[in-house]
């Protein structure tokens, strides 16, 4: 099984859509991560996978690959850590897949499981609302997300073409 999560890169002050595929298949355990990843994103392996045994679960003895999409675009930071550890989770079945289509993630995870702020979620807050998809965040920047959408509805109310204001 193929599980996707949505999440984002940065290419200045742009938003880029990311597609995070899971994919657990039968052969040698392991646990790899392709897609242009940069150091900090290489190091997501062992902060999902401690974060995971924090909370009692435990990586699959299989063959894991994670696609970070597209391959040709750069990706740095932490905050795939949360949409990874998503996918996984959706690949193994512990969260329905077909739901997880509806938000982008985005979070670094601690190794005892807990989410850490990031940079870039007012952004990517924005990005997601333009998109009519929810965000996961860390609980410390929902303000921050919550902002995003009311800005939105606020700028669609002012600037909408029925609007006499």
């Amino acid at each position: 099984m193929v599980s996707k999560i949505n999440t984002v890169a940065f290419q200045g002050i742009d938003v880029v859509d990311v597609d995070v595929q899971v994919q657990i298949a039968g052969g040698l355990p392991s646990f790899t991560i392709v897609g242009l990843p940069d150091k900090a994103v290489a190091e997501s392996r062992e902060r999902v996978r401690a974060a995971l045994s924090a909370i009692g679960l435990a990586l699959p003895p299989e063959r894991i690959t994670v696609n970070l999409a597209p391959a040709d675009l750069p990706k740095e930071g932490s905050h795939f850590d949360l949409p990874i550890a998503l996918g996984l989770l959706a690949a193994m079945r512990v969260l329905p897949a077909d739901e997880m289509a509806g938000y982008v993630a985005l979070g670094e995870l601690g190794l005892d499981g807990a989410l850490t702020p990031v940079a870039g979620v007012l952004p990517t807050a924005i990005h997601a609302s333009g998109r009519e998809l929810g965000l996961i965040c860390p609980r410390a920047q929902g303000g921050e997300a919550a902002w995003a959408r009311r800005s939105r509805s606020w700028r669609r109310a002012i600037y909408s073409p029925s609007s006499t204001t």
